[in-house]
């Protein structure tokens, strides 16, 4: 049943032209009664809408919304503390009034307790309508700004966050695609391995553009099962599926005049990629079970470290919804491609996790460093943040050295030393290997003959006793 006819003649727009006014229903079973209040808030500057039962103010609520409902308590077929109760599980927002003529303490309690913000008793006093309505009004205008705040708060630090860090061209070159499409429309995928900040892409991408101030949403795809993924995109109407209790919006729709960032997209499956599809050709979409069309105004940024084309060809990955999202295309660079950003990536997270982690590290010694700079990084950023996260949690000192470092990264990154140091395999003897080897990795270990054998997984007796005889040929052994 639509508002118009549901409200009829007793829904009354303010007399003062202009922008729109706050908004009250007035639900009563009493036709006088009834009227009596929607003549006296319209004459107040309210838009005043009103049902005669319960189940019609609830329809009501659905298509017209508003910031309070004032409703009498005793009614027939729904009494007014069930449709507080029901109205909030649909609108946690809204602002409630409930009225009755068995005015108690206990009936006060029984209503502030099923949601109400506030009680009248009748007869009405209509300068004491006026009162609690306007303070039901300033407690909605609270609520808005808390809400607000919040999500500003969040914003900003979000946005502290969203920085990639790093000089090296091809971090350059990924600023500048930024900083060139992110005021445009068109849908952007981004790709990249596991690890680089296709998240952090999106974000910058999102508060470059002209949608900054309205909402950046993340779906991770790949987190969720068909069904709830549909809902979660789409949003579903009451009694849907099992379960669905009351409407929902999607995330279509909580980022309406904003960005929708969809991780993990080749994750979806062959039905979630029909409607997805629809979307992108017509900009509008049904919840789940229901038949209303909803139109938004969404940016959407897709991310995926499978290898799109290889899908599509596959047959597992839609072609024509490829080419909706492949509009433009953003490649994240591998770590490994930019090894000179690594120290001031690593000087970052030092900073923070000794902050988190009141850990006082004044220094970070140059071989930690040059260890952290011949990794090849496979994990990309958020490997390295993890290895220097657990290096300063390890720390007991002023000072973050190679023993602080996992025994594999100092494995690996032995290998690669050996190459700087000349020595070539083949080309080089068994025992010159071993010597640069077991050196190098007690240095990293500070002088522990225990942790270099567990390192290089020979036995403690062997590295005294090569320790030993390096020794008396002369070479310096550092303790």
């Amino acid at each position: 049943m639509s508002v118009a006819s549901t409200v009829s003649a007793e829904k009354v727009a303010p007399k003062t032209p202009g922008a729109r006014r706050r908004r009250i229903l007035v639900v009563d079973d009493e036709p006088h009664a009834r009227r009596a209040l929607v003549e006296l808030l319209s004459d107040d500057g309210y838009e005043v809408a009103s049902a005669g039962d319960g189940f019609k103010a609830l329809g009501i609520l659905r298509e017209w919304p508003c910031e309070v409902l004032l409703t009498d308590w005793r009614m027939p077929v729904m009494d007014g503390i069930t449709l507080i109760k029901k109205a909030r599980e649909e609108n946690p927002q809204l602002g409630c009034v409930v009225m009755t003529a068995f005015g108690s303490v206990e009936s006060a309690v029984e209503a502030m307790k099923a949601g109400a913000d506030d009680y009248l008793t009748k007869p009405l006093n209509f300068d004491a309508v006026s009162l609690v309505l306007a303070r039901a009004m300033d407690r909605i205008e609270e609520r808005r700004e808390l809400t607000s705040l919040r999500a500003r708060n969040a914003e900003q630090r979000a946005q502290t966050r969203t920085k990639i860090l790093g000089s090296s061209p091809p971090v350059q070159s990924l600023v500048a695609m930024i900083d060139q499409v992110a005021g445009a429309r068109a849908t952007v995928m981004i790709t990249g391995e596991s690890g680089t900040g296709k998240e952090l892409i999106a974000r910058m991408l999102h508060e470059k553009s002209g949608r900054v101030d309205k909402p950046f949403v993340r779906l991770h795809c790949a987190a969720l099962a068909e069904s709830l993924l549909e809902s979660e995109l789409f949003g579903h109407e009451r009694g849907a599926f099992t379960g669905a209790n009351a409407r929902r919006e999607g995330r279509f729709e909580e980022a309406d005049g904003g960005t929708l960032f969809l991780d993990e997209i080749g994750e979806i499956s062959p039905t979630i990629q029909v409607k997805l599809l629809r979307f992108l050709q017509q900009r509008e979409f049904e919840r789940v079970g229901g038949n209303k069309t909803i139109s938004v105004d969404v940016r959407v940024v897709a991310a995926t470290n499978r290898d799109l084309e290889a899908e599509v060809k596959a047959g597992r990955f839609r072609e024509d919804l490829y080419f909706r999202l492949n509009v433009i295309h953003i490649q994240a660079p591998p770590l490994r491609a930019r090894p000179g950003d690594v120290p001031l990536l690593a000087r970052h997270f030092v900073a923070k996790y000794a902050q988190e982690n009141a850990r006082n590290i004044e220094e970070v010694a140059p071989e930690v460093m040059s260890t952290l700079e011949r990794y090849d990084w496979p994990g990309n950023v958020r490997e390295l943040e993890n290895v220097v996260e657990r290096a300063v949690v390890m720390t007991d000192g002023t000072r973050l050295e190679l023993r602080h470092l996992p025994a594999e990264l100092l494995r690996q990154s032995e290998r690669g030393l050996l190459g700087e140091l000349g020595v070539q395999i083949p080309g080089s003897s068994l025992a010159e290997i071993e010597r640069h080897a077991i050196l190098r990795t007690y240095e990293a270990t500070g002088g522990s003959s225990a942790e270099t054998a567990e390192m290089l997984g020979i036995s403690v007796r062997k590295v005294q006793y090569r320790l030993r005889e390096y020794r008396e040929a002369g070479v310096m052994v550092e303790d």
